[in-house]
């Protein structure tokens, strides 16, 4: 098993088997944490790490939401990107601190209206989607920059980044863990 703590140095991305395993592990943890639960415990008033752009969910429901948001957000970024397009999530405007405030109050609210079993579904359903795009994309073409842009891997990393935190981590940061989901900055 690769070391998981470890940040990749330089320009190349983690691999994509690493990157798979890193995602697999960090939905592990979010789906352990709410597995058996009834709507009503997923539901139920929980806080959760802030993270680097501040407190928005009130609940594992919340969370799931939150993360479940970013995934399908990610995986369009990386299949505009095999299309030859820039996803809008790319776009300057979209990477500041209040678009990232701004969409995550808006992921929360809308899996908010979803019952706790269809939005388990569905992040179960995004992982395995996210697990065989990295598949895909492992080998030599994960880190190959078609063209001149940017790789699969690299964009990948680029986008699973939570800031300050290794990359392909998000849930497990803001549960408290696991080790791998440490501040890699100040």
């Amino acid at each position: 098993m690769p070391d998981l703590s470890a940040s990749p140095g330089g320009p190349h991305p983690l691999a994509a088997a690493d990157a798979a395993t890193r995602i697999a592990a960090d939905h592990d943890v979010l789906l352990s944490r709410t597995a058996g639960l009834s709507a009503a415990d997923l539901a139920a008033p929980y806080r959760p790490e802030a993270g680097p752009l501040g407190d928005f969910c009130e609940s594992l429901h919340d969370l799931v939401a939150h993360v479940l948001m970013w995934d399908e957000i990610n995986l369009a970024a990386l299949a505009e990107a095999a299309a030859g397009r820039r996803h809008w999530s790319l776009d300057p405007r979209w990477e500041t601190r209040e678009a990232g405030q701004a969409l995550n109050r808006g992921g929360v609210e809308a899996g908010r209206q979803l019952p706790g079993d269809l939005l388990l579904h569905r992040i179960g359903t995004v992982r395995d989607a996210i697990l065989a795009e990295f598949t895909r994309h492992d080998g030599p073409g994960w880190a190959a920059a078609p063209d001149g842009g940017e790789s699969p891997g690299t964009l990948a990393q680029r986008v699973w980044t939570v800031p300050g935190y290794d990359p392909f981590w998000h849930a497990a940061i803001h549960l408290g863990g696991p080790r791998a989901a440490v501040t890699t900055t100040a």
